[in-house]
C-alpha cells in the first residue's frame, strides 16, 4: 500500500518499529514464567478488562484537556494493554501481535476502497465515507453469518436492527451505548413527533423513579433510574448535545468547586452544616466565574438553541 504523504521522521528512521519492539520485549520479560513479574503472570484477558476500560477513559480525558504530554503517556498505557493481551493469546497459541496488526491493516484497506482501490468511486465527504463503511460492515457481518452456518444452511434474513445494535453497543460505556441505540432507533422511525414529546417522557420517567424510590424496591428503582437516564440521552440527541462530554464536564467542574470548598475549610468538612457548605460552594462558583470571565455569551444557533 502506498501513500502520497511523506513518512514522519520516527517512521522513516525506524524509531517507531524499534520502540514497539522494545515494548514487546519488555512485556515478554514480564510474562516470563522463570523470572517475570508475579502480577503480570497472574493476568488473564478477563482480569485485564477493567484496566483496558480505565486506560481508554484516561486517553479521552487527556484529549479533552488538550494535554499532549498526558495524551502520549496515556496512549502508551493503552498500547501496553494491546501488547499484553496479544502476549497472553500468543502463549495459548491463539494469535499474536502480528495477527492483531495485520487484521486491522486489512480491515482499514477493505473499508476504505475510496482510498486504496483505484477503481472505486471517490468519497465526496465524511458522510459518504460513513455510509460506505456501514455498508461494508453489513456485508462482512452477513458473510461471517454464512460462514458460521455452513454451506448447507438455508439462507437467513438480515439481522434485525435490535440484533445489530446489541452487537454494536456491547463494548461501549452505557451512556455512549444509549446514544447509539437512540440514534439508530430514531433513524428507523422509532421517534417522537417533536421535542415536547421527549420532555413529557422525561417527566413521566422522573415521576416513576420517585415512586419506585419511595416504595423501597431497590431493583425497581434501579430500573427506573436507567429509564430516566436513557430518556435524557434522547433529549441530548434532539438538542445536538453529547451526554458523555456533558457529564465529563460536570465531573470536572464539581471537583474544581469541591477542592475550593475544602481549601476554604482547611481540608476538614466534618461537622459542617449544609448551609455553611452551600455558602462556600456558591463562593467557589463565583470565584471560578470571575477567573474565567468570558463575558456575555452570544445566542446559540442551530438545534441546541431550541432543540426543535
Amino acid at each position: 500500500m502506498s501513500s502520497s504523504r511523506p513518512l514522519s521522521a520516527s517512521l522513516a528512521d525506524g524509531a517507531a518499529p524499534e520502540a514497539l519492539a522494545e515494548l514487546v520485549a519488555i512485556v515478554d520479560r514480564l510474562r516470563d514464567p522463570e523470572g517475570g513479574c508475579p502480577w503480570d503472570l497472574a493476568q488473564t484477558h478477563a482480569s485485564l478488562i477493567p484496566y483496558v476500560l480505565e486506560e481508554a477513559h484516561e486517553v479521552a480525558d487527556a484529549i479533552r484537556r488538550g494535554d499532549d504530554d498526558h495524551l502520549a503517556d496515556e496512549l502508551g498505557d493503552l498500547l501496553l494493554q494491546v501488547v499484553l493481551h496479544a502476549r497472553i493469546a500468543s502463549e495459548a497459541g491463539r494469535f499474536d501481535l502480528a495477527t492483531v496488526a495485520r487484521t486491522i491493516a486489512a480491515k482499514l484497506v477493505r473499508r476504505h476502497p475510496h482510498v486504496f482501490d483505484p477503481a472505486a468511486e471517490r468519497a465526496a465527504d465524511p458522510e459518504a465515507v460513513r455510509r460506505s463503511w456501514e455498508a461494508i460492515k453489513a456485508a462482512e457481518r452477513q458473510e461471517r453469518q454464512r460462514t458460521a452456518a455452513g454451506p448447507d444452511a438455508p439462507p437467513e434474513a438480515a439481522s434485525p436492527l435490535s440484533d445489530r445494535l446489541a452487537e454494536k453497543v456491547r463494548g461501549q460505556p452505557a451512556l455512549a451505548g444509549a446514544m447509539t441505540i437512540s440514534r439508530k432507533a430514531a433513524a428507523a422511525g422509532f421517534e417522537w413527533d417533536d421535542i415536547e414529546g421527549v420532555w413529557a417522557k422525561v417527566q413521566e420517567e422522573w415521576d416513576e423513579l420517585r415512586e419506585a424510590v419511595a416504595s423501597g424496591d431497590r431493583a425497581h428503582a434501579q430500573e427506573e433510574l436507567g429509564d430516566v437516564l436513557f430518556t435524557l440521552v434522547n433529549v441530548a440527541r434532539w438538542c445536538g448535545l453529547d451526554p458523555e462530554e456533558g457529564l465529563a464536564g460536570t465531573n470536572r467542574r464539581f471537583l474544581d468547586r469541591f477542592s475550593r470548598v475544602e481549601a476554604a475549610l482547611g481540608g476538614d468538612l466534618g461537622g459542617r452544616g449544609i448551609a455553611e457548605l452551600e455558602g462556600h460552594w456558591r463562593a467557589a462558583k463565583a470565584q471560578i466565574r470571575a477567573e474565567q470571565d468570558p463575558g456575555p455569551r452570544p445566542p446559540q444557533e442551530g438545534p441546541a438553541a431550541g432543540c426543535s
